[in-house]
């Protein structure tokens, strides 16, 4: 098992009753950027993008992160994807 980040920009978003457009807009995050977020969790991004989204979302950037352990063969193909 591999340990991991995964990103709770989706479920956060839906908890604060804001659209994904919404959120790039406020944000000035890429519609495309957030989407890919939402689609994978486990996506790598930089602190400058989360800090954006945890500011619109009104939350601490440590908040959308949430611990996770995903097996070595996911870990592997997303490492090759990078």
């Amino acid at each position: 098992m591999a340990y991991v980040l995964r990103l709770r920009v989706l479920e956060t978003a839906k908890e604060k009753n804001i659209s994904l457009n919404k959120l790039s807009q406020k944000s000035e995050v890429s519609y495309n950027i957030v989407r890919d977020i939402c689609r994978n969790p486990f996506r790598e991004t930089t602190l400058h993008t989360l800090n954006r989204l945890a500011s619109v979302l009104e939350v601490k950037p440590t908040t959308l992160l949430e611990d996770a352990f995903v097996s070595d063969d996911i870990a592997e193909a997303e490492e090759h994807q990078s």
